[in-house]
């Protein structure tokens, strides 16, 4: 059996495409220096690539304590075997309690590798950590069957304590360029011979054209829309507040909205300052992405709809009738504010 007192330290693996970090890992680092603090330990970040040294200095700013990055040609595009062979030497050598990888297309590939190498437990696609105020084990939660619950998991026996985190779950981690922190460069012996796959090219998809993740306000269409044209007024309100349309899944399933518009367990997780829910009842699918929005309005016809539970504001009617009178507020503010700027010029 593992000696648990061995293992000591947050660990929180980023990454980084082409020279920048992922939102994800800021994420990461925001809540790896929650952690951090409750127990008393380092935060360090681990980096691979080629050519990052500036990022190895961004994540002190971020919050790490320490970084930890290796530089190799043969790590500038990922691989499974290179960034795994890499990885479980550094935890092998140093044992951190826990690791955290963020639930994107690589995390989601290297964590159960290095798990399995490692022979210890992963949680994989949590939307919660805490540590429990007894024992001091991390408590993974993360949806279970189908969305329908929220499971918390814990890894009692094997270290390090190791979880994947959706992206757009965590508040991001705030920069600070007074910060200071240890940065170590590790040479690793890593050869083409122990890489099975070999990368032949790169191919760069056009990117969506809405980024749910990265906006402010996002406005929310769901099945009380009732037909495919209702997103015409979701997108006339969204525009005017300066945000983005989501949807919900069933809308996305009957074709009426594109997937990169989903809001949800199978969509995209999300946290803005302003998030309208029109029409969208509050399946617990949905509220696991995007309950913790800073402020939830939601407009429905049915007063028992669970999306009240979660909303700031709750507005009960016919959504066709509502959306259209808070655009004529809007428009009569702009009015306001447009008439003050007039007078303070005519005034000068």
């Amino acid at each position: 059996m593992t000696d648990l007192n061995e293992y000591k330290g947050v660990w929180v693996l980023t990454e980084q495409r082409e020279g920048e970090l992922l939102n994800v890992s800021v994420e990461l680092i925001g809540e790896g220096r929650k952690i951090a603090n409750k127990l008393g330990v380092d935060l360090t970040c681990v980096l691979l690539g080629n050519d990052i040294d500036d990022l190895a200095l961004e994540l002190i700013k971020y919050g790490a304590d320490k970084v930890l990055y290796a530089e190799d040609k043969l790590l500038e595009v990922y691989t499974t075997e290179g960034y795994t062979s890499v990885i479980c030497d550094f935890v092998n050598e140093r044992k951190p309690e826990i690791l955290m990888i963020g639930a994107t297309t690589i995390g989601r590939d290297l964590g159960p590798r290095i798990s399995a190498r490692l022979k210890t437990g992963l949680t994989a696609d949590c939307t919660k950590l805490e540590i429990d105020n007894e024992d001091k084990k991390l408590l993974q939660t993360r949806p279970a069957f189908g969305g329908n619950l929220l499971a918390t998991i814990i890894c009692p026996d094997h270290r390090p304590q190791m979880c994947t985190v959706r992206p757009g779950v965590m508040e991001k981690a705030h920069y600070d360029e007074s910060r200071n922190g240890e940065i170590e460069k590790i040479e690793v012996n890593i050869k083409q011979e122990d890489i099975k796959a070999k990368v032949e090219k790169r191919v760069k998809h056009e990117k969506a054209k809405v980024s749910l993740e990265d906006s402010e306000i996002i406005v929310s269409g769901g099945r009380g829309l009732g037909k495919k044209e209702g997103f015409n007024l979701i997108e006339k309100l969204a525009n005017k507040l300066g945000g983005v349309v989501g949807s919900s899944r069933p809308l996305v399933d009957s074709g009426w909205i594109d997937h990169a518009h989903q809001v949800g367990q199978t969509g995209t997780t999300v946290r803005p300052k302003l998030y309208i829910a029109c029409g969208i009842s509050g399946a617990i699918q949905h509220l696991a992405g995007m309950q913790n929005s800073d402020c939830i309005v939601a407009i429905n016809k049915d007063p028992e709809a669970a999306i009240f539970k979660v909303a700031d504001y709750g507005i009960v009617g016919d959504l066709y009738e509502v959306i259209p009178q808070l655009i004529e507020a809007l428009d009569n503010v702009d009015d306001i504010i447009d008439t003050f700027k007039e007078v303070a010029t005519s005034n000068e």
